[in-house]
């Protein structure tokens, strides 16, 4: 029997402002119902599920997919911050390539408030304090929100090695909206230029502007994942294949290095995309598109370098050149990324999925990377987890 794990289905519904979305559990019946009708099952066949959010009480996921049927199957509530979806999509493919279950869902959802992101739980110890400490002794600035400033002292860092330029996170926010205007479940569609990027209110002087970083949204992503045995015996779809996966979390460098790309990740998600282009026998130069953890646009400069698409200091000239758009090397966030989607935590790997499961299907519409073949994920969350995924188009 093929231990090979295939994407059946995929759901996604449209990311909306908080306080504009229905409850969690509706959004997530409907994103589950998506993508068992792309599958082409009943949910009476799905054997286990995954469900992943942030910010909700326990067994939520169960309150979720009660909507969608109550057949007994076990619920796995999934929490690993921005990573969320994705560890859900992994818990879920491990399920299936061990043999132990033939049909599995992994959903994610978030319901969001407004602002930037805060602790719920005051009266204990925040899993953040390593980090928060770190990032304060590296670039203080305690007037400005923590997240901006993991994310935009990331940036700084690479800008005071590498002379990168403030207006090359502009390019990437630019880029965003370009390839957003064609997704019609993007949440700003607005195309912006470089100027307009460096216009809106700044956040951290000479180091970010407000379009520069993604909102929080609400949402909802699913994917049905399942063996080749399964696939063929119930009629599902079995062009995508994931054809390796890792996951890894944090090393002594995080803290070690003194360096704030390691506090937000670098090592982390370098070390997940070795391993995944190991596994699959591949380098990042033969992948064709790419959807990765734009949570601010400084964190998609320096995760072209963490995941090897160019040399360590590259990755200006490879926004300059353009090779991370269409005509170019390799076509990076064609959904337009959390810049322009928002990032509701939980739903976010799962909404990355469901982008490239369409891309290698050949179904992006305006979207479309032409010829796609290989396709990788890249969705990191701090405190701290990365997953880094390689689908394939069988």
């Amino acid at each position: 029997m093929s231990s090979d794990v295939f994407v059946g289905g995929v759901g996604m519904i449209p990311f909306t402002k908080p306080g504009a979305a229905e409850p969690y559990q509706q959004m997530a019946a409907r994103a589950t119902r998506q993508a068992l009708a792309d599958a082409g099952i009943g949910y009476e066949l799905v054997q286990q599920a995954y469900v992943g959010y942030v910010y909700g009480d326990s067994t939520a996921g169960q309150s979720a997919l009660y909507e969608v049927g109550m057949t007994g199957i076990p619920i796995v509530n999934v929490n690993n911050n921005c990573s969320t979806g994705s560890t859900a999509l992994f818990l879920a493919r491990q399920a299936v390539a061990s043999g132990a279950v033939d049909c599995v869902l992994a959903l994610g959802f978030e319901q969001m408030s407004p602002g930037a992101l805060g602790s719920v739980f005051k009266d204990r110890p925040s899993p953040f304090e390593r980090f928060d400490k770190a990032t304060e002794e590296l670039v203080g600035h305690g007037e400005i929100p923590l997240a901006l400033r993991y994310f935009g002292g990331a940036g700084l860092a690479h800008m005071q090695q590498y002379g990168t330029q403030l207006s090359t996170f502009a390019k990437i926010r630019a880029k965003a909206s370009r390839h957003a205007a064609n997704n019609p479940l993007a949440l700003f569609r607005t195309v912006v230029t470089e100027e307009e990027v460096l216009n809106t209110p700044v956040m951290w002087p000479g180091v970010m502007t407000r379009l520069m970083a993604c909102p929080p949204t609400c949402g909802a992503a699913a994917a049905i994942v399942c063996s080749e045995d399964f696939a063929r015996r119930h009629g599902l779809k079995r062009n995508v294949r994931i054809k390796a996966q890792a996951m890894t979390t944090d090393s002594k460098a995080t803290f070690e290095a003194r360096d704030m790309r390691e506090v937000v990740g670098f090592s982390m998600a370098k070390a997940a995309a070795q391993q995944v282009y190991e596994a699959a026998g591949v380098g990042p130069q033969d992948v064709d598109v790419v959807e990765l953890h734009d949570c601010f646009a400084h964190n998609e400069l320096i995760s072209y370098e963490a995941l090897g698409l160019c040399p360590p200091g590259g990755a200006e000239k490879f926004i300059v050149d353009g090779d991370n758009t269409y005509g170019g090397k390799m076509v990076t966030n064609p959904s337009g990324g959390l810049l322009s989607k928002g990032h509701p935590l939980g739903a976010t790997g799962l909404a990355q999925c469901y982008e490239l499961t369409h891309q290698l299907r050949g179904t992006a519409d305006k979207r479309q990377v032409e010829g796609a073949r290989l396709a990788l994920q890249h969705n990191l969350g701090l405190g701290g987890a990365c997953v880094v995924t390689l689908y394939e188009r069988v």
